[in-house]
């Protein structure tokens, strides 16, 4: 996302040298979405910018999975949703269309609209899937009810919810807990925070001593503290630069102890 809203880089072929540096770290998983852009005249500028590092990598490319969303539109650049049946399909289509593939991988709803019935909404993604458009189906941006819900109609493969240390709602709500039980992939989007707030870890009193110790960032220890919440937690940091992709990619080889997984619980991460 970082990629492609309001801050992006300047030149496509940075943007492109910022998804290569995630490849060559190991990365296995881009996740990306039609409204990753900055209005509704750019919509799939994301989707477009992955199918070119894909197309230009050098590298294995088996191994490698697209995951993108519909159901959120970005009219003279704010974000509001249509998950309707029909938006879905189109935006699917024009999905498949830009990525250059015949099945998405993983087709996310990326948030449930108020204005549709949820069941509807899924509906569509299960349409889409039995007609071979879609591999898998996931959800975003959801409560353990609409999981629920969503199950009664369709399989479930992943959950995209923001958890990071300032923001724990994924925890307190028991959506990580529930999606851990049938080993539903839990998706950590801004896991380091996001924006301003990631700009605080490094001077973060608790992380500092933990990230000498293992020799590497605050940005990668936060990482593993996601990572360590449910087997079934799968980060999805975003990165501006190659620096940031490969430093991200640090957080794999850390394992926290126990002690210091309860002290970042225990410390304050301030939103101010």
């Amino acid at each position: 996302m970082p990629l492609s809203i309001q801050g992006r880089p300047d030149d496509e072929a940075a943007a492109v040298r910022v998804v290569h540096a995630a490849l060559e770290a190991g990365m296995t998983l881009i996740d990306t979405a039609d409204a990753y852009c900055l209005d509704d005249s750019d919509l799939g500028h994301n989707e477009r910018l992955i199918a070119t590092a894909l197309r230009t990598w050098t590298g294995a490319k088996g191994g490698v999975m697209v995951a993108t969303k519909g159901g959120v539109t970005r009219p003279r650049g704010a974000w509001d949703r249509d998950a309707s049946p029909a938006h879905l399909r189109q935006a699917c289509d024009r999905s498949l269309k830009v990525l250059g593939v015949e099945r998405i991988d993983l087709y996310q709803l990326h948030a449930p609209d108020p204005k549709v019935p949820f069941a509807e909404s899924v509906g569509a993604l299960g349409d889409l899937q039995r007609s071979g458009k879609i591999r898998w189906i996931g959800l975003s941006n959801v409560s353990v009810g609409e999981i629920e819900e969503a199950r009664r109609q369709v399989t479930v493969v992943t959950v995209q919810n923001r958890l990071n240390p300032f923001f724990r709602e994924a925890i307190d709500t028991g959506v990580v807990a529930y999606c851990a039980g049938p080993g539903i992939g839990f998706l950590a989007y801004s896991p380091v925070g996001g924006g301003r707030l990631n700009r605080k870890l490094p001077a973060h009193p608790t992380l500092q001593p933990i990230a000498a110790r293992h020799g590497v960032s605050p940005h990668a220890v936060v990482l593993a503290w996601v990572l360590a919440q449910a087997p079934t937690v799968i980060v999805i940091p975003g990165a501006r630069t190659v620096e940031h992709a490969r430093d991200s990619a640090t957080a794999a080889g850390v394992v926290l102890s126990a002690d210091e997984l309860a002290a970042i619980d225990r410390a304050e991460f301030s939103r101010a």
